[in-house]
């Protein structure tokens, strides 16, 4: 909000409405909502993506952690969501949290590609040290070894048989989810700014429990939070 010659009154409104909407807001129900211009409302809420990226990079990953790549489209059309490593689409490795067979907390990155320097660069900065880490039999992810957790690797898509997607149950979930939340409400988005989007939805899911605080906990992340400006969203 640092400069902003939008009234405040608006900035709450959109930052209450961005809160409290489960399926998320796009700029153009932001503009009619709040009355302000799609350049401006398209603003606002990038600005708000930045916050809530910044507020959950504060936290890393523990316990047994379900890590796989996923492909996601990297364009406005609608294209298919067929998963599978060497397609034209975005790479995003996808880590979710999980204690008692239960899913805490999760986080997505798009990745350059999926090899053993960008996934281990990724461990590094959102798995806490020591923890327990889950995945597909991609030697890639041998890595998580080496920087100290204990790996366990399986296979989930074996020479015959069915596929077992259950070894990864969360991870699938998540991808799942994280897809239709984009093509329901946004109805895709550009690479250059699919990041952000998954930021949004990482943010919406992990704060899933306290959802009379999350208009207040918002705010909190948007005013300790440094502005973006709309130039620097537009490179």
């Amino acid at each position: 909000m640092h400069r902003t010659r939008t009234p405040l009154v608006k900035w709450f409104w959109a930052i209450y409405l961005v809160s409290t909407d489960k399926r998320g807001l796009s700029a153009l129900d932001l503009s009619r909502k709040v009355d302000i211009g799609m350049k401006c409302a398209w603003t606002m809420l990038h600005k708000i993506r930045k916050a809530m990226k910044a507020r959950d990079a504060n936290y890393q990953l523990a316990g047994l952690i379900q890590v796989d790549d996923a492909f996601f489209s990297g364009g406005v059309s609608k294209g298919g969501d067929k998963r599978g490593r060497g397609t034209s689409k975005v790479p995003v490795l996808v880590l979710a949290a999980t204690r008692d067979d239960a899913i805490t907390f999760a986080k997505m990155e798009v990745l350059e590609s999926v090899d053993k320097s960008h996934i281990k660069e990724a461990l590094k900065r959102h798995i806490a040290p020591e923890q327990g880490v889950k995945s597909d039999g991609l030697s890639a992810y041998n890595v998580a070894k080496e920087l100290g957790h204990e790996h366990f690797p399986e296979v989930v898509y074996p020479r015959t048989g069915e596929p077992n997607y259950d070894v990864l149950k969360w991870v699938n979930i998540m991808v799942s989810n994280a897809k239709a939340f984009i093509l329901g409400t946004y109805h895709g988005v550009m690479k250059k700014h699919l990041q952000r989007y998954l930021d949004e939805f990482c943010y919406r899911f992990n704060r899933r429990f306290w959802p009379e605080q999350r208009f207040e906990r918002l705010l909190l992340a948007c005013a300790n939070t440094e502005t973006v400006t709309y130039a620097e969203l537009r490179q």
